[in-house]
């Protein structure tokens, strides 16, 4: 590597479910530990991105051994949302959808050790999350997260060689190392309530973390969280209990570090564009951490692990296969991006975008513009990347990865108000509109062609597939007596399948 990392060399010992502290010095013990953390998170594809300028889980596993070779005293964590979404995990492969098993395979090889979930991991149903559960061979933890079953709330559990283990609260580690000497390491791992399942129970997190910082605290050395909540919460979290040290965590995708008091919060970019290694040095003698944080870019540079590349190979070629069902040849250059389409998250989910724009105007296209409007949830738009130069028509998956219709809807007026003011309202979620032909004027009214929507007046208007079924906007409905009519495309045709409507409106562009 370019890169050197210059590392003690120390002895691991993890040892979980601990019940006291040895305190006494053995012979030669200098009182001082040092160990790391190598923090992912955010992470829903484990091939290069960018053309294979950035990402790729081969490399992150290059990175973690070079560590490991040198600093045995590693450690290996996700801060969530690694199973959902993603373009292979949006395939089916035997009738079933993949929903994350890639990447439970490239983690296993990688021997991850701790993650916890996220709010994406929810994306998956009840059994689909069980299957990732019992294939994983690493630690989860779950603090503020329940199952719903019909015996109550239970922990989520994992089987495992036919017996269940529950996810835990929290998370013990003895470490010690060459000479001795040793500190306990206490988890905990809070989530977000953003995705409401019928089998999720939600804790409000502030009280599971008080909690579980309560059950720690007694016999735990350092006491550390590791989180996906927004940053607000994060610093919530850290001026509630001054006491955790370190706060390892995700959500946002762009990299942060920062103190909070006494509490250092670290988070690296989505897609592993970046990871995060800590160096923690503990004096017992002092009671006194010391934490040096490295943010490591993932680029071309970067080596690539060998046996985990090999994982990674084998799933592409499966996904190859699979999106060759859809189009010809999923790496024809379909359009020439001189001016980048933003794909970013905080855009697409806070602004009108030129990518969600061109996937408006393309709804609109695959019914040859008879249409007078087109409106797409900025949530559908998952790239979460800004993509310059040929985009192929791969791209367009990785974009759109869970594909859907577009419908062709008769609204009144008065309803299609209603959906423009809520999406609106929901900046800065997945419920915010990408539009086309739609704008608002200085007095906040919506406007169609320039003219005032007319609440008596009927429109026809391009949705996508989802957003008629309620989720992001609740009242939007087939039901709704302002829905009067929707035409569902065949399968023959352009529109049944919103991806393709993308990539034959951006080849006329090229």
């Amino acid at each position: 590597m370019k890169k050197s990392l210059l590392f003690a060399t120390l002895f691991l010992l993890i040892l979980a479910g601990c019940k006291s502290v040895k305190t006494t010095e053995k012979k030669g013990d200098d009182g001082i530990i040092t160990f790391k953390f190598i923090q992912l998170n955010d992470v829903y594809e484990i091939a290069p991105l960018g053309g294979g300028l950035y990402g790729g889980m081969a490399r992150v596993a290059h990175v973690v051994d070079s560590v490991r070779n040198v600093e045995p005293n590693t450690f290996l964590m996700m801060a969530g949302d690694f199973l959902s979404p993603s373009l292979l995990g949006s395939l089916e492969v035997g009738g079933e959808r993949i929903m994350g098993k890639q990447m439970i395979d490239v983690m296993n090889e990688m021997r991850f050790d701790l993650v916890v979930f996220g709010n994406h991991e929810f994306d998956l149903k009840e059994a689909e999350l069980q299957k990732r559960l019992n294939e994983s061979n690493f630690q989860w933890i779950g603090t503020n997260v329940r199952q719903v079953t019909e015996g109550g709330l239970q922990p989520f559990s994992i089987e495992r060689n036919g017996q269940n283990m529950p996810v835990n609260d929290t998370y013990r580690l003895l470490l010690t190392d060459a000479d001795g000497t040793e500190v306990v390491l206490g988890f905990f791992g809070v989530v977000l309530d953003s995705n409401p399942q019928p089998y999720v129970s939600y804790e409000d997190y502030l009280d599971a973390s008080k909690r579980a910082y309560k059950e720690l605290d007694g016999n735990s050395d350092i006491v550390i969280g590791l989180t996906h909540l927004t940053l607000n919460q994060d610093k919530t979290l850290a001026e509630t209990l001054p006491g955790i040290s370190f706060i390892m965590g995700g959500h946002e995708h762009d990299n942060k570090l920062l103190d909070i008091g006494n509490t250092k919060i670290a988070k690296a970019d989505a897609n592993a564009k970046t990871l995060y290694i800590h160096t923690l040095t503990y004096n017992r003698n002092q009671k006194r951490l010391v934490i040096d944080s490295h943010l490591f870019p993932i680029d071309e540079t970067v080596k690539s692990h060998r046996t985990v590349a090999e994982v990674v190979e084998d799933w592409n070629f499966i996904m190859e296969r699979e999106l060759k069902t859809v189009v010809n040849d999923p790496y024809e250059t379909i359009y020439m991006a001189n001016v980048p389409l933003d794909g970013t998250d905080s855009a697409s989910r806070g602004i009108q975008t030129n990518l969600g724009g061109f996937i408006a105007e393309s709804m609109a296209a695959a019914f040859d513009y008879d249409v007078d409007a087109a409106l797409v949830n900025g949530g559908s738009i998952r790239v979460d990347d800004m993509l310059d130069g040929e985009i192929v028509a791969m791209d367009i998956f990785r974009i759109l990865p869970f594909g859907g219709g577009v419908l062709k809807v008769d609204i009144t007026g008065d309803l299609l108000n209603q959906v423009l003011d809520f999406g609106k309202s929901k900046r800065g979620t997945g419920a915010y509109l990408q539009r086309f032909n739609v704008s608002q004027n200085d007095s906040g009214e919506w406007l169609i062609n320039q003219e005032e929507i007319d609440p008596d007046k009927i429109y026809k208007v391009a949705f996508s597939d989802f957003l008629l079924k309620g989720y992001d906007i609740p009242f939007l409905t087939p039901d709704h007596k302002g829905v009067l009519k929707i035409y569902y495309p065949e399968s023959n045709e352009i529109a049944f399948d919103i991806r393709k409507a993308v990539i034959a409106f951006l080849k006329q562009l090229k």
